[in-house]
């Protein structure tokens, strides 16, 4: 577990949880500094569990630094600091006696470029699970397979998990860094921008595994792309200047947005 304390535990499977348990993160009065800059202004607002969140808005204002504050990415930045709450399962992990190697397993994270490690396709799954104690090769085959088939990726692979991981291509890639994310089998997934960097194919195809990955974890993506947030997303965040203009569902958003930045910038006037 994250911390050296007693929470909740989540129950498994379906409707039952989400009917016990409809948020998976709650932000409360969050504001985080660069530091005397203030990049996100006291946001508060919940976070659905197997859904789909958009985080969008202009360059600089302030969703990746939000969504990197999720499992405490910030912190490895030199004068980076988080004032308020983010509830995960009942727990405030921005406390400090929060355990940042367990709670990166549990809210795992995919960068805008595809990052594998200079090594063979099996081994980028397997780096962390040997370091996180499993080791039986038995063990490390099916987390393999299960995590590859996870990001649609198995059976492109499959015969040639040897091969060193940057002999793929960009969009393979991409899902390699999923699937190694999938392999520690975390319960959120926050996305960076996944598919900025990709051809329209692969990102097609990022897209279709979000809309798959839904039903197992709780998804938060970084986007930039309005139609790609349309076609995703359950619930979309409009970030400006550090502010949360506006939290909806995604087709209330972009179809009748109750603020008139969010209406300006779903429809091109700046951004």
């Amino acid at each position: 577990m994250v911390a050296e304390l007693e929470r909740n535990t989540v129950l498994d499977g379906g409707a039952e949880m989400v009917n016990a348990q409809p948020h998976i993160l709650k932000i409360r009065d969050l504001s985080i500094y660069y530091g005397e800059k203030r990049a996100v202004n006291s946001i508060s607002f919940d976070i659905h569990q197997h859904a789909v969140t958009a985080l969008i808005g202009p360059s600089g204002c302030g969703k990746s630094t939000f969504l990197r504050s999720i499992n405490r990415m910030n912190d490895l930045i030199p004068g980076a600091r988080a004032e308020g709450e983010i509830m995960y399962e009942d727990l405030n992990i921005l406390r400090g006696d929060v355990n940042l190697v367990e709670l990166r397993k549990e809210i795992g994270m995919v960068f805008q470029k595809p990052n594998p490690f200079p090594k063979s396709i099996y081994n980028n799954i397997t780096h962390a699970l040997k370091f996180a104690g499993t080791k039986r090769k038995g063990d490390l085959d099916q987390l393999v397979e299960e995590s590859l088939r996870k990001a649609a990726l198995w059976d492109e692979v499959k015969d040639r998990l040897h091969d060193s991981a940057l002999s793929l291509s960009g969009g393979q890639q991409q899902r390699l860094c999923i699937a190694r994310t999938l392999a520690m089998k975390p319960t959120v997934l926050l996305l960076d921008e996944p598919a900025s960097a990709l051809d329209p194919i692969s990102n097609a195809k990022i897209e279709e595994l979000m809309l798959d990955l839904k039903k197992e974890y709780s998804i938060i993506i970084v986007t930039h792309n309005m139609q790609q947030a349309s076609r995703i997303s359950d619930k979309t965040a409009f970030f400006l200047n550090g502010d949360l203009v506006e939290y909806d569902a995604t087709e209330t958003i972009f179809t009748r947005p109750s603020q008139k930045q969010t209406e300006d910038y779903i429809s091109g006037r700046f951004g």
